[in-house]
């Protein structure tokens, strides 16, 4: 009998998706156990990190001697904060081992192969067409120790971002899709003037992914973020930080009372710049970073090659006298972004990877 190896794999690839920018500085895994071609459990790494996900599907498995293991990524072999998942691997005596990446951490690349091959478990990596950018962010996580950064923008169909009559320039739709895609980061990258011309809470508003709440970075060099937002009443329950100059340390106290965590740097006028501040924001635990500001901003990340993905909300509408932008649009326009298949009920998505 032939074995549809790539069914299962995309299977647990399913799995990782769900908790995909919940798993902080971990990659979210994605683990499925078959035995007589039957799928007798599946695990997925836990928010936070931990446990794994190969840990989660075997635990509580009485007997899955001469099962195989489907995961997406290569099982771990060093002890951190749990000991190494090839060790559960081997007690429960799996038979077969077949995963969709090799684990860029140093401390288990191509490690695991060389352990199972030891204890007489067969192994292989297996491609999978459908997945083969799923762990990008992770890779640039593990290579340049910043963060994966995408970044947001709507647009109208004559290319204004500012609606002068109503904050919102696409449909509904597109703002739902929105709520979705923050729920796969584990933080938001702003800036004051954004929110406090929107009174943005920039958080995940979908039913079923409400605890899914990105945590929220702002950037505000001036120290001229409002005092009275809407975003200050979570303050307890999200973290919300704060990035603002060395010179303004004296100045910050009232916003600590509210609640915020304060950032010191000292510019943010270039591409050094941008790369310390992510790698600070890395070394603080977060591994995914959606941008949601202004164009200016925006195009200033283009420029310096600073984002990895951008996705362009586009409306089917034109704004007219109605909207405004200025002139960093024309970046915008060069880009050549490719369109999704999505419905939005008349709204275009495009995504554009850099």
């Amino acid at each position: 009998m032939t074995i549809n190896h790539n069914y299962y794999l995309d299977l647990a690839f399913q799995l990782a998706e769900k908790n995909l920018g919940q798993t902080k500085l971990n990659p979210s895994v994605g683990t499925v156990i078959v035995k007589n071609d039957t799928v007798i459990s599946s695990g997925v790494t836990s928010v936070n990190g931990r446990p794994h996900s190969e840990f989660n599907a075997l635990y509580n498995v009485k007997n899955c001697t001469g099962a195989s293991l489907y995961t997406t990524l290569e099982p771990c072999t060093h002890f951190g904060k749990t000991p190494p998942c090839v060790d559960i691997i081997i007690k429960k005596k799996i038979k077969n081992v077949y995963y969709a990446f090799e684990d860029p951490d140093v401390r288990t690349f191509k490690k695991a192969k060389k352990i199972f091959n030891q204890k007489g478990i067969k192994s292989k990596l297996i491609r999978t067409k459908n997945y083969s950018k799923f762990y990008k962010s992770y890779f640039i996580n593990k290579k340049k120790s910043i963060p994966f950064v995408s970044a947001k923008i709507a647009i109208s169909k004559d290319y204004l971002t500012i609606n002068k009559r109503n904050k919102w320039i696409t449909n509904k739709a597109s703002r739902n899709i929105v709520h979705l895609l923050r729920s796969k980061y584990d933080c938001i990258l702003s800036t004051s003037k954004s929110i406090n011309q929107d009174d943005s809470l920039l958080n995940c508003r979908i039913d079923g992914l409400n605890n899914n709440k990105p945590d929220l970075f702002i950037i505000d060099l001036k120290l001229k973020l409002k005092k009275k937002l809407s975003l200050v009443k979570y303050l307890k329950i999200r973290n919300t930080y704060l990035i603002t100059n060395k010179i303004n340390y004296n100045k910050t106290s009232t916003y600590k009372k509210l609640g915020y965590k304060i950032i010191l740097i000292d510019k943010l006028d270039d591409k050094k710049d941008l790369k310390s501040l992510y790698q600070k924001i890395y070394k603080i635990g977060y591994s995914r970073i959606l941008i949601e500001t202004g164009l200016t901003f925006l195009n200033n990340l283009i420029k310096n090659k600073m984002i990895h993905d951008l996705y362009i909300f586009k409306s089917n509408k034109k704004l007219g006298k109605n909207g405004k932008n200025n002139d960093a649009v024309k970046y915008l326009k060069k880009i050549n972004p490719k369109l999704l298949t999505i419905n939005l009920n008349g709204d275009n998505l495009f995504k554009k990877e850099f």
